[in-house]
């Protein structure tokens, strides 16, 4: 079996530049590629309501923004199958399934549940230990179902963020689980992290370590330039940087860990040639003489470049709004009819595709001397 490439998004809000080189910018790469058999990109709308139950509006709503986002980095429909997790229903009875072979404890093991549930506040410092602490049972096996999420298409490759490592472990020890009780049907998946560190967790405008719709220290990919200008030019940086002449931290700094992720060839060229590249620009600030609002202008220009043509495709579909939605219900009969598929395997397998079962039903007709 070749390459399958599965990835997604909760559609809790619209998608960041944290989003962006974490994974968005390398799905269009693998794209591009060409070197898989399949790829598929979907919206987590039904892991969304685990913690947006009261608010469905919301996802519903966010659905449409994270498929424009799709659309706007230059995912292609007819390259990659686009679709909805809560329109593939053979997902939910796949993850009933799995759910039967983890354990409480593995699942409270999970650091990323852990630092979900503190993030979200679901309950008091060490209450996510306890059964019944306040966390709602969808979310705090969300790991299952998104286990699901990647085997429904036996996924051999996932591109994501560092964060999702545990959950990528978990999901392998689920495959493993399965295939050893009933037989080998599912495939293992190896998560495919970005090339370059810093892009696999972009911190916030604020310096804090991780880039959040809940915290609101993201620049999003649909912010217009005025918007990013604002967000840019309050950027935290080296705090010990009072005055031009002082010498900066690069370390730490959000502006330079911005620059890192983002930079091309080509860029000092056309929007700061005093300097040749990035090495120079940072041995500069360290030795002092360099100010911060230069780096910003400069960082900028850099990010407008970057997201021109995200708008500009963004605004074309825009205009084509029921377009986009045939795109997602094409994508999502497709994907349907793959689960399907992997579905009728793993019932074979687990014994209880009665129906089809010629030989289990001959056997019980002799049993009792049926006709």
């Amino acid at each position: 079996m070749g390459k399958i490439i599965l990835t997604g998004d909760r559609p809790t809000g619209r998608l960041h530049l944290g989003h962006y080189v974490g994974s968005l910018r390398n799905r269009v790469l693998l794209q591009d590629a060409g070197d898989f058999d399949r790829m598929f990109v979907f919206i987590a709308d039904v892991q969304a309501l685990t913690d947006n139950a009261d608010n469905p509006e919301k996802v519903r709503q966010n659905v449409l923004e994270v498929a424009l986002d799709y659309l706007s980095v230059g995912l292609d429909p007819s390259k990659v199958t686009i679709f909805i997790q809560s329109m593939v229903p053979q997902l939910h009875e796949m993850t009933q399934y799995f759910s039967n072979l983890v354990t409480v404890a593995r699942l409270q093991r999970n650091p990323t549940v852990k630092t979900e549930i503190k993030m979200r506040g679901f309950g008091e410092e060490g209450q996510e230990q306890a059964f019944g602490s306040g966390v709602p049972v969808g979310f705090f096996t969300y790991p299952i179902s998104q286990a699901a999420d990647i085997c429904f298409c036996k996924a051999t490759t996932v591109p994501v963020g560092e964060d999702q490592e545990p959950m990528l472990e978990q999901c392998r020890e689920i495959v493993r689980s399965f295939n050893s009780t009933y037989g080998e049907v599912l495939v293992e998946p190896e998560i495919l992290l970005p090339s370059n560190l810093c892009c696999r967790r972009l911190p916030g405008t604020d310096g804090k370590a991780k880039m959040s719709k809940s915290l609101g220290n993201c620049i999003y990919l649909s912010d217009d330039p005025a918007e990013v200008k604002k967000k840019v030019m309050s950027m935290f940086t080296d705090p010990g940087h009072l005055r031009i002449e002082d010498p900066g931290k690069v370390e730490g700094n959000t502006v330079f860990t911005y620059l890192d992720a983002f930079i091309e060839e080509g860029d000092f060229e056309r929007f700061w040639p005093e300097y040749r590249n990035l090495d120079e620009l940072k041995d500069h600030y360290r030795r002092g003489g360099l100010g911060d609002v230069k780096c910003k202008k400069f960082l900028l220009a850099v990010l407008n470049d970057r997201l021109e043509p995200i708008r500009a495709r963004r605004h074309q579909w825009e205009q084509d709004i029921p377009g986009v939605y045939e795109i997602l219900r094409k994508g999502s009969e497709a994907a349907a009819a793959v689960a399907a598929q992997t579905l009728h395997e793993m019932r074979d397998a687990m014994k209880i595709n009665y129906f089809d079962d010629a030989a289990l039903i001959a056997e019980q007709a002799e049993k009792y001397g049926s006709r």
